[in-house]
């Protein structure tokens, strides 16, 4: 499931726009997420009791977005040679915040949907291809890493 020196630039070409705003953008999932998929409230101990509105306002969603695109980006970076990365964020995961593979896959889902709205000229169809088959190789490899501590999320 490698990616082609091709697709990581793709993606590297867009997350450079992403690093200008890594908490605006991170927010936005987030908040995406919540509004599509509300249940996944209950995955974040902090969360789940806001309403929309204070969803949207909450600094702690947006430190929270932050969190999550950093991480990320530094996975991105490492193109491919992430597992020092990956590890501790698995076992995380699974041991401490038990997020389901599934909610990885929607949380996925809504980044490609973000960034396609931040950046119609920088995210076209192979970008958005690239970073679909990135982030399902994430998914994939957070699962086997989630075996490694039985869980099965």
């Amino acid at each position: 499931m490698a990616l082609s020196d091709q697709e990581w630039h793709h993606i590297l070409h867009v997350w450079e726009k992403v690093e200008a705003d890594l908490t605006g953008h991170g927010h936005a999932v987030l908040i995406r997420l919540f509004h599509d998929d509300p249940d996944a409230l209950k995955f974040f101990e902090r969360f789940k009791h806001m309403k929309p509105d204070e969803l949207q306002h909450s600094e702690d969603v947006k430190k929270h977005g932050n969190t999550v695109f950093t991480a990320l980006g530094k996975i991105i970076k490492k193109k491919g040679h992430h597992e020092a990365e990956l590890k501790p964020l698995a076992k995380s995961h699974a041991t401490v915040h038990k997020i389901p593979i599934k909610q990885l896959e929607h949380i996925s889902a809504k980044i490609i949907d973000v960034l396609k709205e931040k950046h119609p000229a920088d995210f076209g169809a192979d970008g958005q291809a690239a970073m679909k088959k990135f982030l399902d190789m994430f998914c994939h490899e957070m699962a086997a890493g989630y075996k490694e501590h039985g869980f099965h999320g």
